[in-house]
């Protein structure tokens, strides 16, 4: 089952759907591009389930490909995944038909997410699907890339269909944001390009240059050589994360964007940021990584409290978004360069209940925009009585997203925070003011949304309930969230083995737990 190609297939079949979607005629049967786009992702989620059945939990890299691409430069296309490489692509093959049923509508022309939005009666909804296959795709290549080479051409060409979903579809200032979005993510990125010029470098001074991640992790790097390639990878992590101070672009983007292009960035595409540094910094720069442990930790906290004390002043629930995430992915750094087995593992875990809370919530939130006509928190109220269902399920991802016990997200948050106590006492109680202040701000966005005086006349007609198509696209969510809140442990038996190696691979070990000895009294042993 190993010998088939199941990751080219994955990367190929989105593909091969966003170009027929994007070739279907123009004209007024909308809804064929949107049976195409979804069948397409379906196919996607049903080869990736099986296979899965495939994988060998203590395998290492799995579902392995690998071909010569560009023999002077040592690339290859190469692929495989390990434990954190498939959940990242079964998060992704998830995600892409929930957003595509969610936003059913959201692309059609002349709708709008606001009422004071300008509909365009010009664009086209087959481009909304085809670009989101499209990211679809590029996303599975980068999680499966295997050859730093190819991770670095797939991971710049992600940019292509974020920036027409962003650009094209969305708010007033959604060109503002899609060109805010590309200049930060190009910079990054042209940094990244100086450190994986320097890999070639370091690999061809070793004899016949290799892009493959397994040749080089078998390289000696010096550490001053480690700390200047480090610095190079994690600036390009840091802003597509995003992490203190290079996060700008990502509530500006939020609150222009569609929904359902907001969770493909925040829960797909932002993931590459937390896996390049996985991937990259601890597991071909060790030495570098650990030296710059003191100065991402801080990065993180610095995340973790300013993300969620400028959450709580936005009144625009789409922005709010953009602040939470910003503090949740300082959760995810910390708790991978504490460098602890339990900090690793809820990282990993972090990203995938991150990206199906934050999936939901933002989907709900969008059915309740699109009723109100506005994001402005202040501006709504009483929807709990009019749409029971909507108020219902947008309070069990707001406490989804604070990781209220019981609920998949609380398993990975505790984690890190046991993770970050283990490292310093101060670490802990930093991040967990963050704890308090989410709580405060989600509690606080429910009670202005949802609960007040019943609504009346149209403004009660306008705020319907959710219908079948809407509560099909959360349910698995949902279901998710609850199942994974109970019994994480078949996340957690794929992320171990991965972490163990990479902590094994760094050269750490968790540390030892202390026991105070009771001083022996006279006369007694």
């Amino acid at each position: 089952m190993n010998d088939f190609p199941w990751l080219t297939i994955l990367i190929v079949v989105p593909l091969v759907g966003a170009v027929l979607t994007a070739a279907l005629p123009a004209g007024h049967r909308l809804v064929l591009p949107k049976q195409v786009a979804l069948g397409t992702s379906l196919v996607t989620l049903a080869l990736a389930v099986v296979m899965c059945f495939g994988y060998d939990l203590h395998g290492g890299f799995q579902f392995t490909e690998d071909h010569t691409w560009i023999q002077a430069f040592g690339a290859h296309y190469a692929l495989g995944v390990d434990g954190l490489g498939l959940l990242m692509v079964l998060l992704t093959v998830l995600l892409v038909p929930i957003v595509i049923g969610a936003g059913w509508n959201d692309a059609d022309p002349g709708a709008t997410l606001r009422f004071d939005d300008e509909a365009s009666a010009t664009r086209h909804t087959k481009a909304f699907f085809a670009w989101a296959l499209a990211l679809e795709a590029l996303s599975i290549a980068v999680f499966a890339a295997t050859d730093v080479f190819l991770f670095y051409v797939v991971f710049e060409a992600t940019l292509i269909p974020a920036y027409f979903l962003v650009g094209g579809f969305g708010g007033n200032l959604r060109r503002k944001a899609a060109v805010k979005f590309l200049i930060y993510q190009l910079a990054g990125g042209l940094v990244m390009l100086a450190a994986v010029i320097g890999l070639y470098v370091v690999s061809a001074g070793r004899g016949t240059p290799s892009y493959l991640f397994s040749d080089l992790q078998g390289i000696t790097i010096d550490p001053t050589t480690q700390k200047w390639l480090f610095v190079g990878f994690f600036i390009a992590f840091a802003v597509k994360a995003p992490l203190f101070p290079v996060h700008t672009w990502l509530p500006d983007t939020t609150e222009q964007a569609t929904t359902g292009t907001s969770v493909l960035l925040v829960c797909i595409l932002d993931k590459i940021g937390a896996y390049g540094m996985l991937r990259f910094c601890l597991g071909l720069l060790p030495d570098g990584s650990q030296w710059a442990t003191p100065v991402v930790i801080t990065l993180a906290l610095i995340s973790i409290v300013y993300g969620a004390l400028v959450a709580l002043g936005q009144d625009d629930m789409l922005r709010l978004f953009g602040y939470m995430s910003v503090s949740h992915f300082g959760f995810i750094v910390l708790g991978i360069f504490v460098l602890t087995s339990q900090g690793g593992s809820g990282a990993v875990l972090y990203m995938v209940n991150h990206g199906l809370a934050t999936a939901a919530l933002f989907l709900v939130a969008g059915y309740l925009i699109r009723r109100r006509g506005t994001a402005s928190i202040r501006e709504m109220g009483g929807v709990e009585k009019a749409a029971p269902v909507l108020g219902g399920l947008f309070l069990v991802f707001g406490l989804a997203a604070l990781s209220l016990p019981g609920l998949s997200p609380f398993v990975s948050e505790i984690l890190v925070i046991i993770a970050a106590f283990q490292h310093h006492w101060w670490t802990g109680a930093i991040a967990v003011t963050a704890i308090v202040i989410t709580a405060w701000y989600i509690l606080q966005m429910y009670q202005r949304t949802m609960t007040g005086p019943q609504l009346v006349g149209a403004r009660a007609e306008q705020v319907r309930d959710l219908d079948r198509r809407e509560v099909g696209a959360l349910a698995p969510l949902f279901l998710a969230l609850i199942v994974f809140g109970f019994f994480p442990m078949p996340l957690l038996n794929v992320i171990n083995p991965f972490v163990d190696d990479t902590l094994q691979h760094v050269g750490v070990h968790d540390p030892a737990p202390t026991v105070a000895v009771a001083p022996a009294q006279g006369g007694q042993q």
